[in-house]
């Protein structure tokens, strides 16, 4: 994912591009409005602005972005909490608003919220499509099944091990990242994870553990 990133504090914007770059994202660094409204036609996934820069502030280089550009997601992060801002931010085209200070991993839960590619899919039974890129489900109606996180976390290593047994051992290791657990606890949320796929997705080998079937 390639961002356009608008901020003037060097120690907020250092923070920022060394998480990203943790999770392979590519961040093209500003600090004059002007200067990234020159660069938006490098072609950008998403848009992170702050409001009060030099050159263009944030807001006015958004009005700008919206009528070149009216769907590549905008995040806005500002110190500025006035409520007719934050409106004036909404109606100029943002998807989100964060107030700082703020933690980075809010920021990062934002873009993948809004930014976040889904283009990888598997077909599952009975019509159900899972977007492995976004870990959403859709059902045979093409809504949204809402999963929680050990939910998903349990697909996605069913997901990934569709020709094999998963075992109670590997479940364990992924879905609850190394704490100790149950085989009750791991029946339960197979369980609910059964109630959420159609019918017989998920058998279990006694014992053993699980495997999904995904045609």
């Amino acid at each position: 994912m390639k961002i356009l990133l608008l901020e003037d504090n060097k120690r907020l914007s250092s923070l920022i591009i060394e998480a990203l770059s943790q999770k392979n994202y590519k961040v093209d660094w500003f600090e004059n409005g002007r200067d990234a409204l020159d660069a938006v036609y490098n072609g950008y996934d998403c848009f992170i602005l702050d409001i009060n820069v030099p050159g263009i502030d944030g807001i006015s280089l958004l009005k700008e972005l919206r009528v070149m550009d009216k769907n590549t997601p905008a995040i806005i992060i500002s110190a500025n909490v006035e409520l007719e801002t934050i409106k004036d931010a909404y109606n100029k085209g943002c998807d989100e608003y964060i107030k700082k200070p703020f933690y980075i991993y809010e920021l990062e839960l934002k873009l993948d919220k809004f930014c976040k590619k889904c283009n990888n899919s598997i077909a599952l039974a009975k019509d159900y499509i899972y977007n492995t890129d976004c870990e959403i489900l859709y059902n045979e109606n093409k809504e949204e099944v809402k999963l929680a996180k050990k939910e998903i976390l349990l697909l996605n290593l069913l997901i990934k091990n569709c020709e094999k047994i998963v075992t109670f051992e590997q479940i364990e290791q992924y879905v609850w990242e190394g704490d100790l657990t149950t085989n009750e606890n791991i029946r339960t949320l197979v369980k609910r994870l059964r109630k959420k796929l159609p019918k017989e997705s998920i058998y279990s080998q006694v014992g053993i553990g699980y495997k999904l079937d995904i045609h």
